[in-house]
């Protein structure tokens, strides 16, 4: 059964890309057109969309952008592709830690370098494409969140760090989409959502989605996790990632790892909710996941004011990865991924 959510983070209309500015959001709910390849690249990078799943459709439309722009500069298609090509690989840089986002360039390359059609039969099936990713990662939420679900116990208090809900997918959520199908089924289910700092994604994005929709949620701290833990008010942790190696360790935003460590101890169950799409076999273990070092202005800064003091050293990693050894299991489209992650990842991918 799925919760239908009333947000709609990016689409695709009549030739330009409109999404959600989620640098704004709770302040203002504002839609933004992205008419070029390169304000899509600086959407990407600046996180006016964020969210793998997310960006991997930003990144796909992107490519559609960047098509319309070529389309008025080559004649010949054999040029066009060679130049399109360059763009979507360019495209897939925009954030280094997301493998969403690399697979969708490379779904748009597929496109690039199968296709028999003239360029404007090639951005015809590149709309056709990067739409298709989105209505795709709908569904493939709706079945990490029925899946997940079946492990959510009647009256649960989840746990969830970061925002991956409908903000960060096409919307309906990864970690919010179990949300989203278990609320379904179980009207007397809530959440408790980190702030999530430096940017604070759990209390602007994940309050706002869920209040939005009706979902009961309370916002606390990143450092309260353990308290509410120990006091037997928390039942389960569902997170996201941005990318999953081949033996189960999941990259997410930081300080996902933290809670893994204070659940394990308490005994309660971690998941991860992803689309297959984030599991990026060609890496055996998260150690080899690129890390984004972020502006050191976000740990400076809240809202634009400065909350420390001037000239101190700051380091500022937008993820850590939490190893396999910490997660009950991985929710996916496919079903839920259990130990030993190396057999049962390598299995679904045969």
């Amino acid at each position: 059964m799925a919760f239908e959510s009333k947000i709609r983070p990016i689409y695709w209309d009549n030739g330009v890309s409109k999404m959600l500015d989620q640098t704004i959001i709770p302040y203002e709910y504002k839609y933004v057109e992205i008419k070029t390849g390169d304000e899509m690249f600086d959407a990407i990078k600046t996180m006016i969309v964020r969210g793998a799943p997310a960006i991997g459709i930003a990144g796909a439309q992107g490519v559609v952008l960047y098509a319309i722009e070529g389309s008025k500069k080559y004649s010949d298609i054999n040029e066009f592709k060679n130049w399109l090509i360059q763009k979507a690989d360019y495209m897939a840089t925009s954030r280094p830690t997301a493998v969403n986002l690399m697979w969708a360039c490379d779904e748009q390359k597929k496109v690039i370098k199968n296709s028999a059609s003239d360029i404007d039969g090639l951005i015809k099936e590149l709309t056709d494409k990067a739409v298709e990713i989105e209505l795709d990662d709908i569904e493939r939420c709706k079945k990490i969140g029925d899946y997940g679900a079946e492990v959510v116990p009647k009256g649960a208090t989840i746990l969830t760090h970061c925002n991956a809900g409908a903000l960060a997918t096409g919307g309906y959520g990864t970690a919010l989409g179990v949300v989203r199908s278990a609320y379904a089924k179980d009207n007397t289910i809530q959440v408790f959502a980190d702030e999530t700092r430096p940017r604070q994604q759990g209390a602007r994005l994940t309050t706002f989605e869920l209040a939005k929709d009706g979902i009961p949620v309370t916002l606390i701290t990143d450092g309260m996790c353990s308290y509410f833990m120990n006091k037997g008010m928390i039942d389960m942790v569902v997170v996201g990632a941005d990318r999953i190696a081949a033996n189960g360790d999941a990259a997410n935003k930081i300080g996902t790892y933290t809670v893994a460590i204070a659940a394990k101890y308490h005994n309660v169950p971690f998941y991860v909710a992803a689309p297959l799409s984030t599991i990026d076999i060609s890496i055996k273990s998260g150690k080899e996941i690129p890390i984004e070092e972020r502006s050191h202005e976000e740990v400076t800064h809240i809202n634009g004011k400065r909350i420390c003091a001037e000239g101190i050293n700051i380091i500022n990693p937008g993820f850590d990865v939490t190893p396999h050894e910490l997660i009950s299991g991985i929710i996916t489209e496919k079903g839920i991924l259990r130990p030993d992650y190396n057999k049962s990842i390598a299995e679904l991918f045969k």
